[in-house]
């Protein structure tokens, strides 16, 4: 309802079709990817538990956030992957007021509620058996309804059944649309630093 008014606002097709895309094209992306998942007869790594976090590290202010509102499957009959997040869900910010510029001003949650991550794992890894793996995992990275190919690298433990992930990778501000005013420059940093841990089991 609420993009609706926004769209009626616009007074612009284009501009109501653009904005549209960009608030739905993150899910969206990420259900057909699952329903490609689904047409495999073969068992998918789907998500236990898991936690995604971040950290500003500015001149001024430290900023660390986590969320544990992340599902992600692997199918390993071809290394295919998709990742979702709410964005709304970070909590462990510095104040309530902090937190609330974050979903407003920078992240605009109402409008961008979901970041993913959806490509495939491009290093050879053998599903059926436990060992440790350096891999390193290709797609499209949507965050603030703005998608970038990225390439991140990433360890992958399998033990018993239990395969977990575990990554860190970095995210500048710029690359996503996500902008930071002068008047708060110093205690918002540019680049942002991600952790992304994530066990999963055959389902």
């Amino acid at each position: 309802m609420s993009l609706l008014k926004q769209n009626t606002a616009l007074n612009s097709k284009s501009m109501k079709s653009s904005m549209a895309k960009k608030t739905i094209q993150p899910a969206v992306l990420f259900f057909l990817i699952l329903f490609h998942f689904q047409l495999s007869a073969q068992k998918k790594f789907a998500s236990d538990k898991g936690e995604v976090s971040f950290t500003s590290n500015a001149k001024l202010e430290l900023i660390n956030a986590s969320t544990k509102r992340v599902a992600g499957m692997i199918d390993p009959a071809n290394g295919h992957f998709a990742f979702i997040v709410k964005v709304q869900s970070f909590e462990g910010f510095n104040s309530s007021l902090q937190q609330q510029h974050f979903n407003e001003k920078y992240m605009e949650t109402d409008k961008y509620y979901d970041a993913t991550y959806s490509g495939n794992i491009i290093d050879p890894i053998d599903y059926t058996k436990d060992g440790t793996y350096d891999v390193r995992a290709k797609g499209n990275l949507i965050i603030h309804g703005k998608r970038q190919e990225r390439i991140i690298p990433s360890k992958i433990q399998i033990d018993k059944g239990v395969l977990t992930i575990h990554s860190d990778f970095e995210i500048p501000l710029a690359d996503h649309d996500i902008q930071v005013p002068q008047i708060v420059s110093a205690k918002i940093a540019t680049v942002i630093i991600v952790k992304l841990n994530v066990s999963m089991t055959q389902k």
